[in-house]
Formats: C-alpha cells, sequence, structure tokens
C-alpha cells in the first residue's frame, strides 16, 4: 500500500506530514550552530512540487548528502514556521531519502 503523498501547498505549519515528494531548486551555503542541546551544522534547500516551493532544512549528516536536481521523498516529517514562512524538514523521527 502506498501512503497518500501530501503536496506542498497541503502542508501546515506546527502539523506533521505523511510524505512529500520533493525537486531540490536550489541549495544554500551549510553553517554551523550551537544551542542549549550542542551544536552541529544546517543547509536551507529550496523545493518544489506540482504545488509550489518551501524551503527545507537539512541536519548534520543530512546536509552533503542531497543537491540540486536531486527528488527527495521526505517521510513523517515536520512543517515549522519561522520568521512567517513554512519550512518542513524530517523533523525527529522522519527521513529523506534520494528517489
Amino acid at each position: 500500500m502506498t501512503e497518500e503523498i501530501t503536496k506542498i501547498k497541503d502542508v501546515q505549519a506546527n502539523q506533521p506530514f505523511a510524505r512529500l515528494e520533493v525537486e531540490v531548486i536550489s541549495k544554500g551555503e551549510p553553517r554551523s550552530f550551537q544551542n542549549a542541546r550542542g551544536g552541529g551544522s544546517l543547509c536551507k534547500l529550496a523545493v518544489k512540487d506540482d504545488s509550489g516551493e518551501i524551503s527545507l532544512t537539512l541536519w548534520n549528516d543530512q546536509v552533503n548528502q542531497f543537491n540540486e536536481g536531486d527528488t527527495l521523498i521526505i517521510e513523517n516529517g515536520w512543517c515549522s514556521e519561522y520568521q512567517g514562512e513554512k519550512q518542513i524538514s524530517s523533523g525527529r523521527n522522519g527521513i529523506i531519502t534520494k528517489q
């Protein structure tokens, strides 16, 4: 059984989503961060599907796994909001794979 694919236009801030298929249209420069739980690296990607575009945040090991032009599947992901813009990530329990 194939899980229903969510569209970018349908993701809601501060809500999980089951499955999203997107194409990477650009990749920002990776940067380091420090917070109360430690540190690491992150990178922002601009991704799209046939319903729109959104920012995808990659964390730590994910940063070097994906590049412009890749088609990605994000399962059990999370949509957050930062400075009024929705953005997605794999969240705590999700996974991102290259198709």
